[in-house]
């Protein structure tokens, strides 16, 4: 990661976000020349920049990826983006289907547009497992910028530009993860919500998510969906109870079923069995190849390691 990033000039969209600013406390690790972080959240913006502003590095520039023009002056002299900017909440994006298409969908393609403009050297996106099967609107704009992100390889002419995306499960104490709902029942003296006893998830740490995103980011070579390996699956209701075991310090504390939101799934999807048929296996993750018109096919050498992935989905049941 260190070499892929030295003397680079690198932007994170959705840079105050939980993964978002995770990848810029990662950055400022590295040798990188300078750190743009392009976000709407004024808020958040300012809260990160009290956490940070003592790297001279640090570009704090307020925007949205729905205005063009924002990205353009953005995006100036930057070698690597991370795109992490999205709509990402299953019910908000089911009330709101357009403003999803809007962010998820017209966004990532300002992205897209923008950084063939200043002939980027590499973009890679983040994805979410719901992408995989999509049952909702989040899911389903997020398959649909995992397309986009991997068919702009087929447009790339003379550029040096090459996209990816990453794909990951629940990520823990992430803004408007599941522990931040409990914890606010906790406090109030509420039940704690559960949505059925049969519903699976894989979780992940925020560190643990970044990391692999950098893992992704040096070994992409173009057009590729990185879904990366997680902890066993788990059903949500044992984890509330581990929750309550830990946080309520010996209080009684209830877990209510409150039945699967429109657009939830009983279980997530990383890979479907038709993507397991063209894809590989690494230490760390699988790696759906392209399959797109005009996308060139990865030379499998070039993936350290790599076999072939096992045939069949990588579900959470």
């Amino acid at each position: 990661m260190k070499q892929a990033i030295s003397g680079k000039a690198v932007i994170v969209t959705g840079g105050t976000g939980s993964i978002g600013s995770e990848i810029v406390r990662q950055l400022l690790k590295t040798k990188s020349r300078q750190i743009r972080i392009f976000s709407r959240d004024e808020h958040m913006q300012h809260e990160l920049k009290s956490e940070l502003s003592s790297d001279k590095r640090l570009r704090f520039l307020i925007g949205d990826i729905r205005d063009k023009e924002r990205l353009d002056f953005a995006f100036r002299g930057i070698d690597i983006v991370f795109h992490a900017a999205a709509l990402k909440h299953v019910p908000a994006c089911e009330y709101n289907p357009f403003e999803a298409v809007k962010t998820n969908i017209i966004g990532t393609q300002n992205v897209i547009e923008t950084a063939l403009r200043h002939d980027a050297e590499k973009v890679l996106a983040i994805s979410t497992d719901k992408a995989a099967d999509p049952a909702s609107v989040l899911g389903a704009s997020k398959l649909m910028m995992e397309r986009l992100v991997t068919a702009a390889n087929a447009t790339i002419g003379k550029n040096r530009t090459r996209f990816a995306s990453v794909r990951f499960g629940n990520v823990l104490a992430s803004r408007g993860s599941v522990l931040d709902l409990w914890r606010n029942q906790l406090a109030a003296g509420k039940p704690i919500t559960v949505t059925d006893k049969r519903a699976t998830r894989f979780f992940m740490g925020i560190p643990d998510a970044v990391r692999l995103v950098f893992s992704a980011l040096d070994t992409m070579q173009g057009g590729e969906i990185f879904v990366l390996k997680m902890k066993p699956a788990r059903r949500v209701i044992d984890f509330a109870h581990d929750f309550i075991e830990k946080e309520a310090r010996g209080r009684k504390v209830a877990i209510k079923l409150i039945g699967l939101r429109p657009g939830e799934k009983l279980h997530e999807t990383l890979m479907t069995e038709d993507e397991s048929e063209h894809a590989i296996e690494l230490k760390n993750m699988f790696v759906i190849l392209p399959q797109s018109t005009g996308v060139d096919m990865p030379k499998l050498s070039r993936y350290r390691g790599a076999k072939k992935a096992p045939l069949g989905a990588y579900r959470s049941n």
